[in-house]
């Protein structure tokens, strides 16, 4: 069968349309088999089921009206009657389609600019899911685009087969881009919108950084050198982690290369950006002292339950420890993930004077004691009246100057001074409403049943509502630095595990789980570690 002009053109610019738009020859022709059925609608009538076949082969062209079979027929456009269907098939029965050939049709002006509006539709729509589906399996990479324009700050990229933005708010500062400029930037993000795939482009983000270490180290690349974390203050400083898995090859020294070649070129990329190169540690003492660099370290004291650091420097090494506007300091806290207090060693002796000071007095009014004896216990390293109380008498005992019947007195009157304590504190959780039911909770002091009086929590029922956070409160971090926001127990030294199991006695007293749920719960996280550790 000889194919005529008209169809062979079809075909042609089929062909045409998918190699231009690199989308499937399927997908072109489907969104012309639709646009024929549009027109052929507004022909034979809007209701009528039309449609459109295209012989991918031949361009061939074959129009059907789809007749459902039913019972009876009430609008003879869209149904036939079952008799009438087995006339023409024996075989049809209700619910099946017959199909109705029409003659082949002329398109007229506004039919062809119909059909022209679908065809376009369709193969954008088919464009944009080409370019999502390209795009999707990108993010984390590098892509080289170029400058498109530049829109409110914001420059559109052109990637080739698609779109990026950068938004002015992930360009380095003070970089300026014009029409027709290279550029490198690191795939975020990429979402599926009404306009179109949208591709989020940045030049500030951390792992931006990481790639460009990544294209010029060959060790990172082949794994033998891993980047562990990364903190950047965008066209200003920058702190990248690195650890060698070969003991053989420094890490620091591979990243700086030969005459420091392979940083000198992640810098240029970077606008200028200095890069300190630090060796990553397990120990956090030692990490946040490698991070602070260049800064010279003379002490660390840190407080895993809260995350938090003390660094002690000289005192002619405060303003390098800080760096400009706090930036050092910050980046140290960024790359570590521990919040970094720096003091000099002169106002760390001041603040362990204060302490010691604070400790003895509070000794001399809760014990009734001297100054000298005061300081002796603050000297000593005990730091509340309860260590005091409970502690194992020998202990006591076996301080220079005092003996076994010094050390019971002391303890005593530690003791009495505690119960005076709850005793005042139970006068003022009755007035505030507080159940003594509460007591039944272990732990529980009338100090602690004051602080959730205070706050409106009388109750078992209230208690159990409770969460951990509510009780020793949390932190949050954003943009390198924590947030903290206090509990209810903040000031009483809870920990979180003690509060966790608080609660979970509460929930327990007032019916809201039981023993056989904590079993099951238990045996699901015991479960669970052991795969983890399997894997």
């Amino acid at each position: 069968m000889a194919v005529s002009a008209n169809r062979l053109e079809l075909l042609q610019i089929a062909d045409a349309v998918a190699r231009e738009k690199v989308i499937d020859r399927e997908i072109v022709l489907a969104a012309m088999a639709d646009a024929i059925q549009k027109a052929a609608r507004s022909r034979y009538g809007t209701e009528s089921n039309i449609r459109a076949d295209i012989n991918p082969k031949t361009g061939e062209i074959r129009l059907q009206r789809l007749l459902e079979v039913v019972e009876k027929a009430e609008d003879y456009s869209t149904q036939i009657p079952l008799e009438l269907a087995r006339d023409r098939n024996p075989d049809a029965a209700l619910g099946d389609f017959i199909a109705d050939p029409l003659p082949p049709m002329d398109f007229g002006r506004i039919a062809a600019q119909s059909a022209k509006q679908v065809i376009v539709q369709k193969v954008r729509e088919a464009e944009r899911d080409r370019q999502f589906d390209e795009f999707k399996d990108r993010v984390g990479e590098i892509v080289n685009g170029t400058v498109k324009r530049v829109e409110y700050g914001n420059v559109i990229v052109d990637l080739g087969r698609g779109e990026g933005i950068i938004r002015r708010d992930e360009m380095i500062p003070r970089e300026n881009f014009r029409y027709g400029d290279r550029v490198r930037a690191y795939v975020y993000d990429v979402r599926r919108e009404q306009r179109g795939p949208q591709i989020f482009l940045s030049r500030t983000h951390p792992q931006f950084m990481v790639k460009l270490f990544t294209m010029e180290v060959p060790e990172i690349y082949d794994g033998i050198i891993q980047v562990k974390s990364v903190a950047r203050d965008p066209g200003s400083r920058a702190k990248i982690a690195v650890i060698s898995n070969d003991s053989s090859i420094d890490p620091v020294g591979a990243c700086v290369g030969m005459r420091g070649s392979r940083v000198q070129a992640v810098v240029g990329e970077l606008q200028g950006e200095k890069i300190d190169i630090i060796p990553w540690s397990s120990e956090p003492a030692n990490f946040v002292v490698n991070a602070l660099q260049p800064a010279e370290v003379a002490k660390v004291v840190l407080d895993e339950d809260a995350e938090r650091i003390e660094v002690v420097v000289p005192d002619e090494q405060l303003s390098l420890a800080i760096g400009r506007r706090g930036q050092n300091v910050r980046l140290a806290s960024q790359l570590t993930g521990w919040d970094i207090d720096i003091m000099t060693e002169a106002e760390e002796s001041e603040r362990r004077q204060k302490e010691f000071n604070e400790r003895t007095n509070l000794f001399m009014d809760a014990l009734d004691v001297d100054e000298m004896v005061g300081q002796v216990l603050a000297s000593e390293g005990f730091a509340a009246v309860e260590e005091l109380a409970y502690v194992d008498l020998d202990e006591i005992a076996s301080i220079d100057g005092f003996d076994e019947e010094t050390a019971q007195e002391i303890q005593e009157r530690a003791r009495e001074y505690l119960e005076r304590l709850e005793a005042e504190m139970d006068e003022k959780r009755k007035a505030l409403g507080v159940s003594d039911e509460l007591r039944q909770i272990n732990g529980m002091t009338a100090q602690m049943m004051v602080a959730l009086g205070e706050d409106g929590i009388k109750t078992i029922e209230d208690f159990a509502g409770c969460a951990a956070d509510d009780l020793v409160g949390w932190s949050e971090r954003k943009n390198g630095e924590t947030k903290k926001f206090e509990g209810l127990f903040s000031k009483l030294e809870v920990s979180r595990v003690e509060a966790e199991q608080m609660v979970v006695q509460a929930r327990l007293l007032a019916g809201w789980i039981t023993e056989a749920d904590l079993a099951t719960e238990t045996t699901e996280e015991v479960a669970e570690d052991e795969a983890e550790q399997e894997a």
